[in-house]
């Protein structure tokens, strides 16, 4: 297999690995019956990351395991309950950046039960979190 040689981009260009529709279930709201029932979330990420040594080396070490991701975004969601998606989006991003090879990630919380009275099709929230820029040099998980 002929594999294409890495090009000397700028360190500010990265590829997207999105995924989309993360169906959890979680504990979260500000009123006793989302704590007590749970409700289901909907989580979608996209994770800026540099492609190129996955597909250079072709091995799964050399990129983002989604697979392991999508557990650890379950588990933040099944974890210790929250008043708010604000507080759940960032406990969710913590999560994605602890890949150092993460340079930003997007986490969009959807909440499509939430309680409200009037028909409604979804509650989302995104955010967008960097890396710390005082980040040291080295790749890969901590």
């Amino acid at each position: 297999m002929l594999v294409p040689e890495a090009t000397a981009e700028p360190l500010d260009v990265f590829d997207e690995l999105t995924i989309v529709g993360i169906e959890c279930w979680g504990h979260h709201g500000v009123f006793e019956h989302e704590r007590r029932d749970g409700q289901r979330f909907v989580i979608d990420l996209t994770l800026a990351v540099d492609s190129r040594p996955a597909a250079l080396s072709d091995h799964l070490r050399d990129t983002v395991d989604y697979g392991t991701l999508v557990s650890e975004v379950a588990g933040a969601v099944g974890a210790d309950p929250v008043d708010l998606i604000e507080t759940l989006a960032e406990r969710i991003a913590t999560v994605c950046l602890r890949d150092r090879r993460v340079e930003w990630t997007r986490v969009t919380v959807h909440k499509p039960d939430a309680p409200i009275e009037n028909p409604f099709g979804d509650v989302q929230l995104t955010i967008t979190r960097r890396q710390a820029a005082d980040r040291g040099q080295g790749e890969g998980q901590e």
